[in-house]
């Protein structure tokens, strides 16, 4: 009976082992996800330190599964499980957090009866006439923080639902510089 306790405090170690293993791995991956969005986006600082803490974990994580790999092999499945799990949620987590901007093209035939909507909702909307195949399009350029890119694209096919839409994401933004006048 003693020895029954015994094997089954160690399998409660071991499952608990998996757990961390694979709770680690969630937490490395989901910031390695949000770290290589950041980077894309420039944003050099919040990258280096994601990477600090990603790589503080993944090491922690890679030693205690490489020296137990032999006696609990069913590490390398609670790692590999974080692995895909933490690539699961890290996606989730960028797109909930929808860093950055959007340039959004809309090309409709309805002239100024969109942009004058678009502009109403609160829009910065830049229109721009245009030819297409079938004839004259009307181009609406909107910049827009990218958790507000769902909302602008289904207004604009309430719209026009015959718009076509082209979602570019915004690395940089440069404004002319301003005149300044100075009094005497």
């Amino acid at each position: 009976m003693l020895r029954c306790e015994r094997k089954g405090s160690m399998d409660v170690k071991i499952l608990a082992m998996c757990v961390v293993i694979s709770g680690a791995r969630v937490c490395d991956i989901s910031l390695d996800t949000v770290r290589t969005v950041a980077i894309i986006q420039g944003r050099r600082l919040f990258g280096a330190i994601l990477g600090f803490v990603e790589a503080l974990i993944y090491i922690a994580v890679v030693a205690g599964v490489l020296l137990n790999i032999r006696d609990h092999p069913e590490y390398m499945l609670a790692y590999a499980f974080g692995f895909a799990a933490g690539t699961y949620l890290g996606i989730a987590i960028e797109q909930r957090l929808a860093f950055g901007e959007q340039l959004i093209s809309v090309f409709t035939r309805c002239n100024g009866e969109m942009t004058a909507a678009l502009r109403e909702e609160g829009f910065r909307v830049t229109e721009v006439g245009g030819e297409g195949r079938d004839g004259a399009v009307t181009i609406l350029y909107i910049q827009v923080a990218r958790h507000e890119t769902k909302r602008l694209l289904r207004r604009a096919r309430e719209l026009d639902e015959a718009c076509f839409l082209v979602v570019n994401d915004v690395r940089m933004v440069s404004a002319a510089p301003r005149k300044v006048t100075v009094r005497a």
